[in-house]
């Protein structure tokens, strides 16, 4: 069985293996009204392995869930990346199974040749020791860019300049289906609240007559690009999930939002689930992938500017990424690893002799 944390990365790792894949909840047949697993120790698993992907989202009390549900004689593989942020929930699980020294730990280290041509790859590897990235000549052909801005205000104006029309007209990308800004915080004038309001002015100014519809702060239109923020299991829409607005029917006051080619209604009431997502943050991007980022680097985000945050937001770009802002700001993310220290003792226990598996037991 295949599984992740997110619908997302879910869909990814099933695109990838051409198996069916499933988030971690819909395994364990999360009950949606009471949040409880229908699959635990009682009524285990029917398989003889699990694979979990993006592991490193993967949350203490999440983790034990899986764990209770999966049969005696069954084996768990995790893949994922340690030095991307870690859960957002408590704990650091993935950390705890790398560095306990009872679980077999197969490290991916080598760039290869294929993947060195990209620079994309080279720079998330410099960024994670410590270096500063390799910058692209103005003129130069590549898939890694710096754009220089001193203000969060010249930053933001900039940000709208590549995604409306320098990143489409040369790399030939959707504006909105194709380019993703991935910011550190929501906050500031470079935060994503701020740049969804100005690139939905930009990409989706819409036309007179058209429908609109004002909840919890947001305004939505068709054609804008949204984001689901929290699971919805009755409507099979996940945290992270991806859609445009297909129609809004303002005398229901509802609204449809396609995604991947399947229509989803909310009425107005469910509206809070919903946010604009030109513009999201680096944490809600976990698990995603998109042909390009764009990511504002200030000091204005002086607080969350650290390596593991710079590298998982490197990391989603698939075919081009660009940073804008301050190189000053930059360093200071490539030269903060003192995120906020987790404190968990799941190590000390796997590696204790009172616990089983250190004794050599299944």
């Amino acid at each position: 069985m295949l599984c992740a944390p997110t619908g997302r990365a879910a869909r990814r790792l099933s695109d990838t293996t051409g198996l069916e894949a499933k988030t971690i909840h819909r395994l364990l047949e999360v009950n949606p009204r009471d949040g409880r697993f229908r699959r635990d120790d009682h009524h285990p698993l029917d398989c003889d392995l699990v694979v979990v992907d993006e592991t490193s989202m993967v949350d203490v009390p999440l983790m034990a869930s899986l764990l209770r549900a999966l049969p005696s004689h069954a084996a768990a593989l995790f893949v994922g990346d340690v030095d991307q942020l870690p859960s957002v929930g408590p704990g650091q699980v993935l950390a705890d199974l790398l560095t306990c020294g009872v679980v077999p730990v197969v490290r991916l280290t080598d760039v290869f040749r294929q993947a060195a041509e990209s620079r994309i790859i080279t720079n998330a590897h410099r960024i994670n020791s410590g270096e500063m990235p390799e910058m692209t000549a103005r003129d130069e052909r590549a898939d890694f860019y710096f754009v220089d801005a001193q203000e969060p205000d010249e930053a933001a104006r900039k940000i709208v300049q590549l995604v409306k029309g320098r990143i489409p007209d040369r790399f030939g990308l959707h504006a909105a289906r194709d380019v993703q800004v991935l910011c550190p915080m929501n906050r500031g004038a470079s935060g994503a609240k701020t740049l969804n309001v100005e690139l939905q002015k930009a990409l989706n100014p819409g036309q007179s007559g058209q429908p609109r519809l004002e909840r919890f702060g947001w305004t939505f239109a068709p054609g804008d690009k949204v984001m689901q923020i929290e699971n919805d299991y009755d409507k099979e829409v996940y945290n992270g999930d991806l859609g445009f607005i297909a129609s809004i029917d303002l005398e229901l006051g509802s609204l449809v939002i396609d995604f991947d080619g399947r229509p989803v209604t909310y009425q107005a009431a469910e509206l809070d689930r919903v946010v604009l997502a030109y513009a999201t943050t680096i944490h809600k991007s976990q698990g995603s992938e998109y042909p390009a980022v764009v990511i504002p680097v200030t000091t204005q985000h002086f607080p969350m500017l650290q390596r593991n945050l710079i590298y998982t937001g490197i990391t989603r770009g698939k075919r081009l990424v660009v940073l804008v802002g301050q190189k000053k700001a930059l360093a200071i993310a490539v030269r903060n690893v003192e995120a906020r220290r987790r404190w968990s003792k799941l190590r000390e226990w796997l590696a204790s002799p009172a616990f089983p598996i250190s004794r050599g037991a299944s």
